[in-house]
């Protein structure tokens, strides 16, 4: 769609919004959109119900730009010293602070409003504290070498909050799968703080590639290890079929495509790395969708 309608100040101003809030790279909302979709048919048996994919797929597009707006608010001082976020709306003063204070609270606000009306009491309560994840993971770079464990439960909290929406409760298996996608969060975003690396060093900024230091990579492969022994752990308890497993298996390939890719810590190849993963969540996503017909 067009905005040639539109004065060319307007088209601007709504450009600089849209960068800050990443509506032209989707892959943050896809990442979180994948495991929100595993929660789904799992707690549904294969069959979740219409609304509640529209729900949680809305919402996370919501959360995922709330997410964002809050994220460059708390790295405004800091963006412009990094080379890939430099040029972002909030750090070049293209998009005050204000409004990416105001963006964050009124898509939170959206997202909270389509919780109120269309789920249930449960869901609710969860909500609060995916509020609260997405508002604290931003600031906790400078306190902290495990920023990647926090974003770890605010990008895995819809999958408690899918489950409490589909099936009124929150499982053993919820958690378990809350499980793996936490350690997957922190496998991947890992590898995306390695193509910041030096740059976080200068400035201060703390992440678990710097705290991993020359054991980057091990550790990694460590942690996608962990996420295809949980997801196997998932479908022997649910009672998944071979689909299921195909897809677990195309993951574990794509994990050690990506070791490839980041083996000598690059920063394009890290980041193509990074980017494979939303490939791998869907490979899992298919083999539960195809599970579900078999």
């Amino acid at each position: 769609m067009t905005l040639d309608f539109l004065p060319p100040h307007v088209q601007i101003r709504l450009g600089d919004y849209a960068r800050l809030l990443r509506l032209d790279r989707p892959i943050g909302t896809l990442l979180l959109l994948w495991p929100t979709y595993w929660a789904l048919w799992l707690a549904a048996d294969g069959m979740p119900s219409a609304a509640n994919v529209f729900i949680f797929t809305l919402g996370v597009f919501l959360m995922r730009a709330a997410g964002c707006a809050i994220n460059d608010f708390a790295d405004r001082k800091i963006d412009g010293h990094v080379k890939r976020t430099k040029d972002r709306p909030l750090a070049s003063g293209r998009v005050k602070p204000f409004e990416a204070v105001a963006l964050f609270l009124g898509l939170a606000l959206l997202a909270f409003v389509l919780v109120v009306v269309f789920t249930n009491t449960l869901t609710l309560y969860l909500s609060f504290g995916g509020l609260v994840l997405a508002f604290i993971y931003p600031f906790m770079k400078r306190h902290t070498h495990l920023p990647q464990l926090f974003l770890g439960a605010a990008f895995s909290w819809a999958i408690p909050m899918a489950w409490a929406a589909e099936a009124g409760e929150v499982t053993k298996l919820a958690w378990l799968l809350f499980t793996a996608n936490l350690l997957w969060t922190v496998a991947y975003d890992t590898v995306y703080a390695i193509v910041d690396r030096d740059d976080d060093i200068k400035i201060g900024v703390k992440s678990t590639a710097i705290l991993f230091g020359d054991a980057d990579r091990a550790i990694v492969a460590t942690l996608q290890s962990l996420v295809i022994l949980v997801l196997i752990m998932v479908g022997h308890q649910a009672g998944l079929g071979a689909a299921y497993y195909v897809g677990v298996v195309v993951m574990a390939c794509l994990f050690v495509f990506q070791q490839h890719l980041i083996r000598h810590r690059q920063r394009e190849a890290c980041f193509k790395a990074f980017l494979n993963n939303n490939w791998a969540g869907l490979a899992v996503f298919l083999g539960l969708l195809v599970d579900a017909f078999v």
